[in-house]
């Protein structure tokens, strides 16, 4: 199923947390050994071109809640695309995790299985916990199975939330492969652990929020920031 093409990364894009996609993006390059497309899934360019068309919802925590889910459309392609959200710092070459996958499984994920130690998000939004909660944070597609080529935008657009986050748009759970936790590190919901995971979640809130600065590896993702602050000087400077 591996493609000698670059691997492809769609990243979810929120207004409100521009600098989180921007350092996710820059974490996930920084440590790639080969080239990875990164691409932000962005609701309002998805909408103009017609391809999102669901009324817009208040009470969604971010603005690619249900956008993450056209990734395999927007890739067109019969292989893997990775989608993971924007609140993500990584530490290790994102091009491991698109190694030894097999090719029966619709879809690749950390399959969490926990409750939520907050009640709250870290900009005010209500915790909710539900089935399979967090799957669909990091999701590997596999371009060429048929239930993927099923989640056209019609079934995006039409199915509720509730069928798409719980992946029962999959035929058969089989078809759900696992990966291993330090894909999708939850910080805050699991102990810190002592080796760094290769990608740190912070699904309750990061450092870019005034009021979460003493999160688990609160110091990496800053120093990411940093490193992303100055090479975008450097690159301003010399354009």
């Amino acid at each position: 199923m591996n493609s000698d093409k670059s691997r492809k990364v769609f990243v979810g894009y929120d207004s409100r947390e521009d600098i989180a996609w921007q350092v996710a993006r820059f974490s996930m390059k920084r440590h790639a050994g080969r080239e990875v497309k990164i691409v932000p899934l962005r609701q309002d360019v998805l909408r103009e071109l017609g391809l999102y068309t669901r009324p817009y919802d208040p009470l969604s925590s971010t603005e690619f809640s249900l956008t993450r889910f056209l990734t395999p459309f927007l890739a067109a392609r019969n292989d893997w695309v990775l989608f993971c959200d924007c609140d993500f710092l990584f530490t290790q070459d994102v091009n491991a995790v698109f190694e030894g996958l097999d090719g029966t499984k619709a879809v690749y994920c950390v399959q969490h299985d926990y409750t939520p130690v907050n009640d709250v998000k870290m900009d005010g939004k209500k915790q909710t916990a539900y089935p399979r909660k967090n799957w669909s944070s990091f999701m590997l597609f596999n371009g060429a199975h048929p239930d993927v080529k099923a989640l056209t935008p019609d079934v995006v657009n039409s199915a509720t939330p509730a069928f798409l986050h719980r992946f029962e748009w999959i035929s058969d759970p089989a078809a759900i492969g696992s990966l291993p936790l330090h894909w999708n590190f939850l910080e805050g919901e699991y102990p810190r652990p002592d080796k760094v995971p290769a990608a740190i979640h912070y699904t309750n809130g990061g450092p870019w929020f005034d009021n979460w600065q003493e999160v688990d590896f609160a110091g990496l993702w800053l120093a990411e920031r940093d490193q992303y602050l100055s090479s975008a000087t450097t690159d301003a400077a010399a354009a």
